[in-house]
């Protein structure tokens, strides 16, 4: 026997060497569909784990929903209140009890000619001096229809300001000057003496009724 046909007979001819190329392609390629096998589980894997925290999250979100729909419906909104709820002034020594309520102001009747002054409670403080800081609770309605446009019991808050010197209108520089600490006077004021006629700027227009509480004057 020679010694070629020898190398064939123990495996190390040209022929085995082209079967073991094939034996090597063959293994790659199975081990590169192992790979893709591997990669498809796990992306589906992670697709699982994604559907599975989208759900999650929904009824999360849900859940937050149903806590504010409970909540909504335990407590009224500022929209269901038809009138806001003021706090009750801080009222002067010996003040009518009556202060700490938000008048009614109907509508005036007639033609107001001149500016009119009526007292509806009487304080028992001093009198109100010009150049002095008050302090008020208001409500301002149109004379004729009674509309309200302005009131500071809407935001719980009175307002201060110096009087007689020209910061509020004329109406009220002349008519709360002399009254009461204490008191709630009702001030009729012609146009002339509020804002005009024309309601530029989107002041209120014509003449006005006010209904004021003075609370203090320093």
């Amino acid at each position: 026997m020679s010694e070629r046909v020898q190398n064939r007979s123990a495996g190390q001819g040209p022929g085995t060497k082209a079967e073991r190329r094939l034996a090597a392609q063959l293994a790659a390629k199975k081990a590169a569909e192992a790979r893709r096998r591997r990669q498809s589980m796990l992306g589906a894997f992670v697709g699982v784990l994604a559907v599975a925290a989208l759900i999650g999250g929904i009824v999360w979100l849900n859940s937050g929903d149903d806590d504010k729909k409970t909540q909504s419906a335990a407590s009224p909104s500022a929209s269901a209140i038809t009138e806001p709820t003021a706090a009750a002034p801080a009222l002067p020594e010996g003040a009518d009890p009556a202060l700490k309520t938000k008048p009614k102001v109907t509508p005036g009747t007639g033609e107001l000619k001149k500016l009119t002054v009526n007292t509806l409670i009487k304080g028992k403080g001093p009198a109100v001096k010009k150049g002095q800081q008050i302090t008020t609770n208001y409500v301002g309605v149109f004379y004729k229809d009674g509309k309200e446009f302005d009131a500071s019991w809407n935001n719980g808050q009175p307002a201060t300001f110096a009087i007689g010197v020209g910061q509020v209108i004329p109406g009220w520089d002349q008519g709360l000057v002399g009254v009461p600490v204490g008191s709630r006077v009702q001030l009729d004021i012609p146009a002339e003496l509020a804002y005009g006629n024309s309601g530029e700027g989107g002041r209120p227009a014509g003449p006005l009724r006010f209904v004021v509480d003075v609370l203090a004057a320093q």
